[in-house]
């Protein structure tokens, strides 16, 4: 897991030399500022996560989850390749019927 060359403390901490024309330090600071508060906010946002990841492992191995599983779909077997035009508009029309039912007859 990647950890931040930088925490809020070590940003909140850091000291600029001056110089005669250096940055405006209220600048700074103000700046400084926003970055100590994404920083925090970054680091809540990582130890919630890391909660709720543990959480998730722990209640999928008490129901016997395992993460490899995975779902495997029925192979579909295509129709053999010697069937005529007639047969498979046959089964086409015999899979409607089915879906569809008989048409409607007029009086």
């Amino acid at each position: 897991m990647y950890k931040p060359l930088l925490t809020a403390d070590d940003i909140y901490k850091k000291e600029f030399k001056t110089g005669l024309r250096g940055y405006v330090i209220e600048d700074v600071d103000g700046y400084l500022d926003q970055v100590i508060k994404d920083y925090e906010g970054f680091e809540r946002e990582i130890e919630r996560l890391t909660r709720e990841l543990a959480e998730a492992k722990s209640s999928s191995s008490s129901i016997g989850f395992k993460r490899d599983e995975r779902r495997v779909e029925p192979e579909v077997t295509a129709p053999p390749s010697n069937s005529s035009n007639y047969d498979m508009l046959r089964r086409i029309s015999n899979l409607e019927k089915a879906v569809f039912g008989r048409p409607h007859q007029e009086d």
